[in-house]
């Protein structure tokens, strides 16, 4: 089976960015779409924040989605089982998510990442959600 992407960090469902492409990470993997570069860390690093900002376990949201949970279903899941955040939160959020990288504790990793994809020369790439549509192929 060939490997696709999921979609950009940036896909955002009821105002809250990255949990669409949580949830195609997921059902990817489930129907052996995913490449192997996204096994190791599926569940962990911004699957995992997103998962402890909405209060919720990856596990069981991953087996919810892998049941044929659409991503507003395992949004409202979310909501119900876990944390149900005001819109200033959402906002705090997505700002926090859009910028990581940047200036902060991952800047030596992103740019670890950047030189290892041959990306060094190539400018625009300042958060790991840029590192990440340009590795995929969409900026």
């Amino acid at each position: 089976m060939s490997s696709r992407y999921p979609c950009s960090p940036r896909t955002e469902i009821d105002g809250l960015i990255y949990f669409p492409r949580l949830c195609d990470k997921i059902r990817l993997q489930r129907d052996g779409q995913l490449s192997e570069d996204y096994h190791a860390n599926l569940g962990g690093g911004m699957d995992l924040w997103t998962c402890q900002f909405l209060g919720v376990g990856y596990e069981p949201l991953a087996d919810l989605v892998k049941g044929g949970a659409s991503d507003a279903e395992a949004l409202a899941w979310c909501r119900e089982t876990g944390l149900d955040r005001p819109d200033y939160e959402i906002a705090w959020w997505n700002a926090y998510m859009k910028t990581r990288g940047f200036r902060d504790d991952l800047s030596e990793r992103l740019a670890t990442r950047i030189e290892e994809s041959g990306f060094k020369d190539r400018e625009g790439i300042l958060t790991f959600f840029d590192y990440i549509d340009a590795d995929e192929g969409r900026f």
